[in-house]
C-alpha cells in the first residue's frame, strides 16, 4: 500500500516485519489516567472548599479571619485528595493591610506550586517579633502575628490530613488530668482568673510552648502536651 508523506521526515528506525508481534499488548492498567497531583497549571475550579478561622491578636485592634479554599484533586477515585489553593485574611484593622496582602499571595502561590507546602508552617511560626511575642487564649505563647497565621495553617493542614496530628492517648490524658486535679489541690485558693487553661503558676514548655509546665515531686511536666524531665 503506497502511503503519501506530507512531512518533512527528520528521523527513521528500522523495524523487523514481525516486530509488532513481539510488542506486548498494552493493559487496562497502562491505560488508566494518572492521578493528578497539584501544580501551578491547574486553573482555579468554579467551587472551592472553604475554612475560616478567627483569631484576635493582642497585638491588633480587631480580630483577624483567616480564609483557605482547598482544590478537591482525583475526586471520586483512590487518589483525592484535598489540597490548599489559597488563603485570604480579612479584618477592620488597617494597620498591617500591607503586608498581610502581600503574605496571602505568596502563601497562596506556593500552594498553587504544588509539592510539599507544609515547610510553610515552621518558616512561618519561626518569625519572631522584635517587640515581644505574646500568650494567645488557652496560655500558648506566640513569638509574633505571622506566627499565629503559621500556627492556624498548621491546624487546617492537620484538618485534611496534610500533617499527622500527634494527639495525646486516652491514657496520658487522664494521667495528665490527675496529676493536674492533685497539683491544684496542693495550691492555696486562688481568685484569679487569665488567659490560660493551665493552673496560673505555670510556665512555658519549650516543646509546646504552651504554659502548662508545673513542677511535682521535683518533677516537671506539661499539662499540654504530656513532656516531662523525669521520663
Amino acid at each position: 500500500m503506497t502511503v503519501k508523506i506530507d512531512k518533512k521526515i527528520v528521523g527513521y528506525r528500522v523495524t523487523k516485519a514481525d516486530d509488532s508481534k513481539n510488542q506486548p499488548a498494552e493493559s487496562a492498567d497502562n491505560l488508566a489516567p494518572q492521578p493528578v497531583k497539584m501544580n501551578e497549571y491547574i486553573e482555579r475550579p468554579d467551587f472551592l472548599l472553604g475554612t475560616t478561622y478567627k483569631i484576635k491578636p493582642p497585638v491588633a485592634e480587631h480580630a483577624m479571619y483567616i480564609t483557605i479554599n482547598d482544590i478537591l484533586l482525583n475526586e471520586d477515585t483512590d487518589h483525592e485528595s484535598r489540597q490548599p489553593y489559597e488563603v485570604f485574611i480579612n479584618s477592620k484593622s488597617m494597620e498591617h493591610f500591607q503586608w498581610v496582602i502581600a503574605l496571602t499571595r505568596v502563601i497562596s502561590a506556593v500552594f498553587r506550586k504544588g509539592g510539599d507546602v507544609t515547610f510553610l508552617v515552621e518558616e512561618l511560626r519561626s518569625v519572631y517579633d522584635p517587640n515581644g511575642g505574646y500568650f494567645k487564649k488557652g496560655g500558648v505563647f506566640m513569638p509574633s502575628l505571622v506566627a499565629e497565621i503559621g500556627a492556624v495553617i498548621e491546624k487546617h493542614m492537620k484538618a485534611i490530613g496534610l500533617i499527622e496530628s500527634e494527639e495525646l492517648g486516652d491514657v496520658t490524658k487522664r494521667v495528665l488530668a490527675e496529676k493536674r486535679a492533685e497539683f491544684e489541690s496542693r495550691q492555696p485558693a486562688n481568685n484569679e482568673t487569665g488567659a490560660s487553661d493551665y493552673p496560673a503558676n505555670a510556665t512555658l514548655c519549650s516543646k509546646c510552648s504552651t504554659k502548662a509546665v508545673i513542677i511535682m515531686d521535683g518533677c516537671a511536666t506539661c499539662l499540654s502536651c504530656g513532656d516531662s524531665k523525669c521520663g
